[in-house]
């Protein structure tokens, strides 16, 4: 198989009218961002300018209850591209083993992933940059494959790009953490030097597949316009180091960033576990130095907004956005100083909730709704082949659930009762419509009402009033792991 760099995540089909596919089977865009919180101007958040991602939410549905399996980049992009849960597929972490899941768990050498069904299936399918897990700086630095499944893909594209060698200055913005893959550093790029950057590289080369299918003929070597399509394409912005041009740098003064609210004594009815990983992701930064790491991933993420609208505006331009589906997501959250933590692996909504943006030909009516129904990156794979006509096609042990339901009925509520997700130290956790409850072994639990405490600051657990809740979402836990 033929190996090159390159991209994000998109999808596109084509739909009648009625919400239901045509005869030809669609294409797909899935755009991929990288340790993206839900802080997009559709989300709600009032600083932080996303006007592409913004018009992909306007024509599409938002899914405001969207959570990832596992707080972390590569169990998390495992599970969603196997469509199993984590405890399920044995991707419980980080792995730079070529063939993802596939290659960890015997079990399931022969479980193909969304790429790996739709490429049997009459799919051309296409990766550029990071869908599994590939090191960032490093790996994008080597251009390197990381922890991908060359089963996934005709054809695969590496992004090489200079990260912390980026033009402009690299300013250490969390000096008790050195390792530049999980540090706060920023690097203010010059405008006319952002063609070097990996996500502009990785649009590059996407619109590039783009432009060569649509105006592929009779001797194109590899794609023809006739040919569906599964491009997937990773941004890896905004994850640190926090790269981006100085005009997005401009839009943020960093001086008027607000804080976070931490209530005093946050932390202090935590179980020991969650209360060593809250400590772990204190990061131990001052007050300026939160305000200049909030104000670059900002800008980070503008600038990968930047290139979400170069795709968008390719589709387009190309006359191929009424046959395409286009999904963004990002592969978990992120904390941005809430509860006084930086980055993810907890368990707090920031680092669970994700982005996530479905726009669907065929579905004009849902444009612009927002679906409050319970959802799980899991569920990607049973939708995405729901509505490419390939639902039989589907391994029978998949964990999620198809979205049409939603996509037809935003207002509708959904099938899920709840979101599961699970991070280390043991720590697992389910999210329904009213509360968070978290399970650390036998060291301790939390629970949280989101229709007083939408923050999560006030641990119930333990207070008399509350334990018949507590009973509940305990059952509910052990309902959910006596699946596996």
């Amino acid at each position: 198989m033929l190996r090159f760099s390159v991209l994000i995540f998109f999808a596109s089909f084509v739909f009648d009218w009625g919400g239901s596919l045509s005869a030809s089977k669609p294409n797909i865009l899935f755009i991929v961002s990288d340790d993206l919180t839900a802080c997009l101007g559709s989300y709600g958040n009032e600083i932080c300018q996303t006007p592409n991602l913004d018009r992909l939410a306007s024509e599409g549905v938002q899914f405001d209850r969207a959570y990832c399996q596992y707080p972390v980049c590569g169990a998390s992009r495992a599970s969603f591209m196997s469509g199993l849960y984590p405890k399920r597929n044995g991707m419980m972490g980080n792995s730079y083993t070529l063939g993802s899941y596939r290659a960890m768990n015997p079990k399931l050498a022969d479980h193909p992933s969304i790429g790996g069904v739709l490429r049997r299936n009459g799919y051309v399918s296409l990766r550029v940059s990071k869908i599994y897990h590939m090191g960032v700086p490093g790996g994008i630095e080597a251009g390197e494959p990381g922890g991908d499944d060359p089963d996934s893909w005709d054809r695969a594209i590496d992004v090489m790009a200079p990260e912390t060698a980026s033009p402009g200055v690299l300013e250490l913005l969390s000096p008790r953490r050195t390792h530049y893959g999980s540090n706060f550093a920023r690097i203010i790029v010059p405008n006319d030097e952002i063609e070097t950057q990996a996500d502009a590289l990785t649009a590059t080369q996407a619109i590039a597949i783009l432009d060569s299918r649509a105006r592929g003929g009779e001797f194109s070597k590899f794609i023809r316009p006739e040919e569906p399509f599964f491009l997937a394409v990773g941004f890896v912005r905004p994850h640190v180091p926090l790269v981006a041009p100085k005009s997005m740098f401009d839009l943020y003064d960093e001086n008027s960033i607000p804080l976070p609210y931490v209530p005093e004594g946050d932390l202090d009815d935590l179980p020991e576990p969650a209360a060593a990983m809250a400590n772990e992701g204190r990061y131990w930064l001052t007050e300026k130095q939160q305000k200049q790491s909030i104000a670059a991933y900002y800008a980070s993420v503008t600038y990968m907004d930047q290139q979400v609208g170069r795709l968008l505006d390719a589709l387009d331009r190309l006359g191929q956005r009424e046959d395409t589906i286009v999904i963004f997501t990002s592969d978990h959250g992120y904390n941005l100083g809430e509860h006084t933590m930086w980055q993810k692996l907890s368990l707090f909504e920031e680092s669970a909730q994700v982005p996530l943006l479905i726009s669907a030909p065929g579905f004009e009516k849902a444009a612009g709704k927002k679906a409050q129904g319970l959802v799980e990156l899991v569920d990607l794979y049973p939708t995405l082949l729901d509505l490419a006509g390939l639902k039989d096609k589907a391994p029978a042990n998949l964990d999620g659930i198809s979205l049409r339901p939603l996509l037809d009925n935003p207002d509708s509520k959904g099938k899920k009762k709840l979101a599961y997700t699970v991070t280390r130290s043991s720590g697992e956790s389910i999210r329904t419509d009213r509360y968070r409850y978290n399970r650390w072994g036998e060291e301790g639990e939390e629970l949280y009402d989101h229709q007083t405490d939408p923050k999560e600051f006030t641990n119930l657990v333990g207070m008399e009033q509350h334990s018949d809740t507590l009973k509940r979402m305990r059952a509910l836990l052990e309902a959910k792991n006596e699946e596996f």
